[in-house]
């Protein structure tokens, strides 16, 4: 983890990830899966938690090969309907969860997620955190089905200065998109 930027003021707007960053989601993720693959087809084969990596579409297909794309979405629909019996599987992150509720009070602070908005709603509130965020930004997909760099889209939706916000994310790739946005790599704290 960076260190946290130590002299964050009134004038500084910090973004929030949530999956991995605010709230540790991949458990919780991983039994909704598990649950959809095995209420879709029978297999012998038992998939396997791994804490490294979430799982996520490209592993479904891995784990569960030869299907027809709509029977993947199927089972990532289904996937979404059983996240809810696995809430309680879900663990704030207490350093980023601290820093969240200390500044929310003082400073603009933003949940800019690529987690769809039922899903994010749904962890927000069962942890108490969705009042703590002056905006918040769920997954975006451009018309053509590509994903949006949400930090570009969170820092133009506000008319924000990149030059002004803090980042709280621990994906590589979405740490990429936040400095293409502008922002400063020591702005960015990563888990």
């Amino acid at each position: 983890m960076n260190k946290p930027k130590l002299n964050i003021t009134e004038n500084d707007i910090l973004f929030f990830d949530m999956d991995g960053t605010l709230v540790d989601t991949d458990f919780a993720n991983f039994l909704s899966y598990k649950k959809a693959i095995q209420s879709f087809i029978q297999s012998e084969n038992e998939i396997e938690f791994n804490p490294n990596e979430r799982f996520n579409r490209a592993s479904l297909k891995i784990a569960v090969p030869n299907l027809k794309e709509t029977d993947y979405e199927k089972i990532i629909q289904k996937k979404e309907e059983n996240y809810k019996e696995h809430l309680s599987e879900t663990k704030m992150n207490k350093s980023v969860a601290d820093i969240l509720l200390k500044y929310s009070k003082t400073n603009k602070t933003v949940l800019v997620t690529n987690c769809r908005e039922d899903r994010a709603l749904m962890t927000l509130n069962f942890h108490n955190l969705t009042d703590k965020f002056s905006s918040i930004f769920f997954r975006n997909i451009s018309t053509n089905g590509q994903r949006i760099n949400k930090y570009k889209n969170a820092i133009s939706s506000l008319s924000l200065s990149a030059q002004t916000v803090i980042v709280f994310e621990n994906e590589r790739p979405e740490i990429e998109d936040a400095i293409q946005a502008g922002i400063s790599i020591e702005n960015i704290i990563s888990f």
